[in-house]
């Protein structure tokens, strides 16, 4: 890519306001040619996107990427599953802690790599509770109002 013009950085802030990240991830993604045309356009999605195994391999799920707009009859399933590459040690840890009672695999962003190539951050996350985000919540306004207040 000629000086990374436009940097795609797709982000889930609904994952960060209901799960508490415990360790984070950058995992490869296996993709079709019209997939990473759509991701370098900024047409995906990753609001319901979540992860799980499927033997000894992570897939990510509710991923949305949308057509390509000047794909042929064979371009993508914009919903499909997507296989993802981790290291197996990185895999191993993966699988032990999310079969723990309350953790999941989430994914928190999409982004392109310096060599062009699409990664997705993944975080092993434990569920908040409503008291948690009502905590968040408080935290973030008090923030907003010390701000508020250093500038006047």
């Amino acid at each position: 890519m000629q000086g990374n013009k436009n940097i795609i950085n797709i982000k889930n802030r609904k994952a960060s306001h209901d799960f508490e990240f415990v360790e984070k991830f950058i995992a490869g993604i296996v993709l079709g040619g019209t997939e990473i045309k759509s991701i370098r356009q900024g047409k995906a999605n990753l609001v319901d996107a979540y992860c799980h195994f499927s033997g000894d391999e992570l897939w990510v799920t509710g991923m949305h990427i949308a057509e390509y707009s000047f794909g042929s009859y064979n371009n993508h399933d914009p919903k499909q599953d997507r296989k993802l590459l981790l290291k197996r040690r990185e895999l191993d840890k993966l699988r032990k802690k999310s079969q723990e009672k309350g953790f999941t695999i989430v994914a928190t962003r999409l982004f392109i790599n310096d060599r062009g190539l699409a990664k997705l951050e993944i975080a092993l996350a434990k569920g908040k509770r409503e008291y948690d985000k009502r905590q968040d919540i408080k935290e973030r306004d008090s923030q907003r109002e010390i701000a508020r207040l250093r500038k006047i």
